[in-house]
């Protein structure tokens, strides 16, 4: 009886704490994201684990409309130093850590050519 106890007591007192770190792992394959909607909690670090399956680079760039437009018209080659711009290498796997601090709705799209009409487009929302 003292260990149910015990039990109840640990449960009982992580409710309603924050959560703790998270990890999603997102694989590409074909051109196209296996995950293609994510919600993850605002302010919790999130670990994004990109696998890239196919014999050709992608990149997974996470962001608002405005953010998009511009890669969308722009001329990065590379991506990497910025969490939110990753290229993911053929056949490689690559780890991004985002902290979300605001709640919304943000689209993650591979802006390589052809590839966002293809259809790598993914919907991540942050929750309070």
């Amino acid at each position: 009886m003292p260990m149910v106890v015990a039990l109840l007591i640990v449960a009982l007192s992580t409710i309603g704490c924050a959560p703790g770190p998270q990890t999603v792992t997102l694989t590409i394959r074909y051109s196209g994201f296996d995950v293609t909607e994510l919600r993850v909690p605002r302010g919790v670090p999130v670990t994004i684990v990109l696998v890239n399956d196919d014999p050709i680079d992608h990149e997974w760039l996470i962001g608002d409309e405005e953010f998009h437009e511009a890669h969308r018209t722009g001329t990065h080659a590379a991506h990497g130093k910025i969490p939110t711009e990753v290229t993911v290498p053929a056949l490689e796997t690559v780890e991004t850590t985002i902290t979300f601090e605001e709640a919304g709705t943000f689209a993650y799209v591979c802006h390589l050519p052809g590839h966002e009409a293809y259809g790598m487009v993914g919907i991540l929302t942050v929750s309070d």
